[in-house]
């Protein structure tokens, strides 16, 4: 070893000693007993997808996925603290512990997965895409040559990208800049989940759902997350899931926040998945 390469190693000790220069292990994220000790369970949750995760007009958390995490907190015996959260940002929040569970949309899918677990799913989902009635999009292939709105982070954004490269993507961290953006005129449609272009069109009746442009893809799954290798969380999420499917606890969530929106007629079973059993 030449003299520089023990200057290099000295001062290597030297400042691991000080704590400066040192291997942090990975975090797992937070288990169920501290949790329950810290008596707060933080959830990231969309804040402007209705009526999946949205902030009502009384700066209140609602939604599908938001009576989800209220239930959750009920179970552990914790308040719960909303976390708002982009679509791009979802992995991110899980992996720097700003928060034990994502329950954002999150679609299952293998890249995913190998950033951060999932639970058992409640709920399943395609694509869809959502045009002005007066030039509908029937077909993906009509948007060749056009523009196509999504949200970053998406499987919007890489579904199209690999599939439909003739398309031009105008990319928005936020749902709610992407829908104003569509409003504007600045797309010729958007695409993001069915579920909720389907809720969205009925709000806005000047746009629809094409035949055809309403179950994109393939069928996926989605699913709570929690931090790579938190397998204390994860467990207890999936027996949570089980046990709540007995009580068919999704159907009555459907009621509860997507009823309204869908209409009398609407198929509950289309979208809700009980006990983690597609």
């Amino acid at each position: 070893m030449n003299n520089i390469s023990r200057k290099i190693l000295t001062l290597g000790l030297a400042l691991s000693a000080l704590g400066i220069f040192s291997v942090a292990k990975a975090k797992t994220g937070r288990t169920v007993e501290q949790i329950k000790k810290s008596k707060t369970i933080k959830i990231a949750v969309f804040s402007d997808k209705k009526p999946f995760g949205y902030v009502d007009e009384n700066g209140d958390y609602q939604g599908y996925d938001v009576y989800f995490g209220n239930r959750i907190a009920k179970d552990l015996g914790v308040k719960v603290k909303y976390v708002p959260v982009e679509a791009a940002s979802r992995v991110e929040v899980l992996a720097t512990g700003k928060v034990d569970i994502v329950l954002a949309n999150f679609t299952v899918t293998p890249e995913r997965a190998q950033k951060v677990d999932f639970a058992l799913p409640y709920m399943k989902v395609a694509l869809g895409i959502v045009s002005p009635k007066k030039a509908l999009i029937t077909d993906p292939a009509q948007l060749n040559g056009k523009t196509l709105i999504v949200a970053k982070g998406t499987t919007a954004e890489s579904y199209f990208s690999k599939n439909y490269p003739q398309i031009k993507l105008l990319k928005f961290d936020q749902y709610s800049e992407a829908y104003n953006a569509l409003l504007d005129g600045r797309g010729d449609a958007l695409s993001t989940d069915n579920t909720e272009v389907l809720a969205w069109a009925i709000e806005n009746p000047s746009f629809a759902v094409g035949a055809g442009a309403d179950s994109i893809g393939s069928l996926d799954a989605i699913a709570p997350a929690v931090q790579k290798g938190n397998t204390d969380l994860l467990n207890w999420l999936n027996n949570e899931i089980k046990t709540l499917g007995k009580e068919r606890f999704f159907h009555a969530d459907y009621e509860a926040t997507l009823r309204s929106v869908y209409g009398k007629d609407s198929d509950a079973d289309s979208l809700v998945v009980e006990g983690g059993a597609l």
